[in-house]
């Protein structure tokens, strides 16, 4: 086994998790602050203010980046096993 082809590959995992994980992360961050925002102006201190806003920006951000995320994963896994012959030989 090739160890600069493993440590390619594990960067590549490493890389892919970030750009799968980065749709739906941001999208919670960004309407967690505007809830919190409100919250403070208005000062509505209930903890369950912002689940159903942020399980809905994530449907919603799973709808809109889902085919992107798919294509990623697809590509990084089509790699992967088109990789396999160099690392067993």
């Amino acid at each position: 086994m090739n160890a600069d082809t493993i440590i390619d590959l594990s960067q590549q995992a490493l890389y892919i998790i970030v750009m799968l994980a980065a749709p739906m992360l941001i999208s919670a961050l960004a309407i967690g602050l505007l809830i919190g925002m409100f919250q403070a102006a208005t000062s509505i201190n209930e903890m369950t203010l912002s689940f159903i806003p942020k399980l809905l920006v994530l449907v919603l951000a799973i709808m809109v980046a889902g085919p992107w995320m798919l294509g990623l994963i697809l590509n990084y896994t089509r790699n992967l096993y088109l990789s396999i012959p160099g690392l067993i030989g």
